[in-house]
């Protein structure tokens, strides 16, 4: 995505004669570079914020500081209102200012809150301190932009509330948030421009800001590979914005249920790669170290089996925390303050399975029951379009109808934002549309500088360009729909090689938890580099992410002139053969989750496949040009 740019000077000028010419310009590179229309209220806020900037920064005697609006944070589809790019005063080197604008008039703390607030008039509640959400971005661009983390200090940030005064927003003054970046108020537009002169001289910064839009980008830190330090040791992730905010709503729901003896249902939802993993974590370590009772638990083996091995590695104390939904049929009512339910579209509506002891099968009630009584706050974290067995039910509309049927305070925290796929919402938005779970209709797809997708005429094809990029360094992984058997390995070890397309073999990932004929066990299928040897089926790939993701479509769906066809009969999951517990119309739903599941597993790219041959004629046709 081009950047779009102007120095202080050029900003003022432009605003002197005409704000709405900004608000123009604005709106224009938001449509050509593919980030949409933007609404009337962040137009409004264009109008009216950068134009006061513009004059601060004149005012300053900072003209010749360049201005950089709208600035989308890497691997993410956040953007920062501005940054200011310059030369610092005193070391001449390059300086950069995160400035997050507010046109709040007055706002106050949200119930004893460190660090959410409540903006009068504001139809959302809580919003987070605007100290905290700047200087998040801020960290957040230190960690990942390497220009920043080649010269420490080089970025700050700072809150800029110029519609209000110290009394209007007296009381996050006094906030611990507010110690995390400076706040300023219209009132004291003399602060603002000692503060922004002490960061930035008044001579060009033109080339400070092409060092910082060409710097390189650091790869992501990746859920599992941080997580034993989150766990055990110390903060690893940023949390930005709603992340920040479903954060701190739980543990001031903690404190809560402390002091009045009163549970809070928290429901977190949010597509891939929106950040619920990351603050399940965050919020397991923050819990665990200050010694709160607190368990994670998620529905998935693969998901659960890897963070008890990665996270909890050389500590047995840490691989306790993890358990299943399935873990609490027994459990004293209210015996943990907080149980984190990550993957939370994976609940069943009962507990038991084969393998439940005759005591319990015979008083089993239905699972989230048993897990809201386990807990003073349950936290569910999901993705509604990732339900993709028959039973599963874990649902927004469903959690928060047991929670009111009990009389219980719900919250609710959508994640807007996208952090998988290389943070593009457009490619999560192009596949739902794609697999008809959104919007009236397909659209084309246009290739973004941090994500691709292609399609390729063969399997081997698609291994071949995957195997490439492993050569390069990425991570990749090959998954398909189930439609074709899945055998156990031989008595000697070997893997069978069942899905079978033309001359081309691979065998399944494992279906057990001991690595076999040199591939790795079904749970770390997604993590162990020995795993791209086999495909993946939705059960190992779901929760995970690779940077390359190979995806076969089977026959199971197929495009037929103008719609989607789910042949039920190609689709081999023995959990769709009858249609007595799955019908045609939930079949139909079902498939396309699991799709929807295996395309977006990739933070880089999408490489894709079709077994049916219109199918790839029309996946060619909406990828645009």
């Amino acid at each position: 995505m081009q950047p779009i740019r102007w120095s202080g000077q050029s900003l003022a000028i432009m605003c002197d004669g005409d704000a709405s010419e900004v608000e123009r310009r604005l709106a224009e590179h938001f449509v050509s570079n593919g980030m949409g229309r933007p609404g009337p209220g962040e137009r409004r806020s264009w109008r009216n914020s950068l134009p006061v900037l513009a004059q601060d920064l004149r005012d300053a005697g900072l003209g010749g500081v360049e201005v950089i609006p709208e600035h989308r944070l890497p691997l993410s589809s956040k953007r920062a209102d501005v940054v200011l790019a310059g030369v610092h005063p005193k070391t001449g080197a390059p300086s950069y200012v995160v400035v997050e604008l507010k046109q709040w008039s007055t706002a106050h703390r949200w119930q004893g809150s460190e660090s959410l607030v409540e903006v009068d008039g504001a139809p959302y509640r809580p919003s987070l301190h605007p100290s905290a959400q700047v200087a998040g971005y801020a960290e957040y661009l230190r960690d990942f932009v390497t220009v920043l983390a080649d010269v420490p200090g080089s970025m700050v940030g700072a809150a800029y509330l110029h519609n209000a005064t110290d009394f209007g927003i007296g009381e996050l003054r006094d906030m611990p948030a507010a110690q995390e970046a400076r706040l300023f108020t219209g009132q004291r537009r003399g602060d603002l421009h000692d503060f922004l002169r002490s960061r930035l001289a008044p001579e060009s910064g033109v080339e400070a800001a092409d060092l910082f839009l060409s710097s390189a980008i650091a790869p992501s830190k990746q859920l599992l590979s941080v997580a034993a330090d989150e766990i055990r040791d110390r903060k690893q992730f940023v949390l930005l914005d709603e992340q920040r905010v479903a954060y701190e709503l739980v543990l001031a729901a903690v404190d809560e249920a402390r002091r009045a003896d009163h549970k809070t249902v928290v429901v977190v939802a949010g597509g891939p790669g929106s950040g619920k993993s990351v603050i399940a974590l965050s919020l397991l370590g923050t819990l665990a170290r200050q010694g709160r009772p607190v368990l994670h638990a998620t529905g998935s083996q693969s998901f659960t089996t890897t963070l008890r091995q990665v996270a909890g590695k050389g500590s047995t104390k840490t691989k306790s925390l993890f358990k299943y939904f399935n873990s609490f049929m027994d459990a004293e009512k209210n015996s943990l303050e907080v149980l984190i339910l990550d993957e939370a579209h994976r609940l069943r509506e009962k507990s038991v399975n084969r393998y439940t002891p005759k005591t319990l099968r015979e008083k089993a009630r239905p699972q989230i029951e048993e897990l809201l009584d386990t807990a003073r706050v349950p936290v569910f974290l999901l993705d509604q379009h990732q339900v993709v067995r028959p039973g599963e039910m874990g649902s927004v509309p469903e959690i928060e109808a047991h929670a009111a049927a009990r009389g219980l305070t719900g919250r609710h925290v959508d994640l807007n934002a996208q952090y998988r796929a290389g943070g593009s919402e457009a490619y999560l938005d192009w596949v739902l549309r794609l697999l008809g779970l959104r919007g009236d209709g397909p659209i084309p797809w246009r290739d973004e500088p941090s994500f691709s997708v292609d399609v390729v005429d063969s399997p081997t094809e698609l291994e071949q360009r995957l195997s490439a990029l492993r050569d390069r360094g990425y991570g990749a992984r090959m998954t398909a729909g189930y439609c074709w058997p899945w055998s156990n390995p031989t008595k000697d070890g070997a893997l069978i090689p069942d899905v079978q397309i033309g001359d081309w073999s691979r065998p399944w990932n494992l279906k057990s938890d001991r690595a076999v004929g040199g591939a790795p066990p079904s749970p770390l299928w997604a993590t162990d580099p020995a795993g791209f040897g086999q495909v993946g089926c939705v059960y190992t790939a779901q929760g995970f992410e690779y940077d390359w993701n190979g995806v076969i479509l089977g026959h199971d769906l197929v495009w037929r002139t103008d719609r989607w066809v789910a042949q039920r009969e190609f689709n081999k999951d023995p959990d769709f053969r009858s249609r007595k517990t799955v019908d045609d119309e939930t079949f139909d739903r079902l498939v396309r989750h699991v799709y929807k599941v295996l395309l977006t597993r990739g933070m880089v790219g999408t490489l894709l496949y079709s077994t049916d041959g219109e199918t790839r004629v029309y996946l060619r046709s909406v990828l645009g040009s």
